[in-house]
């Protein structure tokens, strides 16, 4: 039993960490067709045309060059 706890231990500490970072992420429901963010009740009930975005719910505009 003690040759196995190193790596029992490694793989709870993985397990772990998995699911800390995968709570820490940001999501919210968005209007498929459009990118529309709205109520996440939307997505909990699972009504057609909407789903989970992860990340920021702000796109990221590109900056125009100067000509």
């Amino acid at each position: 039993m003690t040759k196995h706890r190193p790596a029992l231990l490694a793989a709870a500490v993985l397990v772990a960490g998995l699911g800390l970072t995968g709570c820490s992420e940001k999501r919210h429901c968005e209007h498929d067709a459009t990118d529309t963010v709205v109520s996440n009740s939307y997505c909990e009930k699972n009504m057609q045309g909407y789903e989970w975005e992860s990340g920021d719910s702000h796109k990221k505009k590109k900056k125009k060059k100067k000509h």
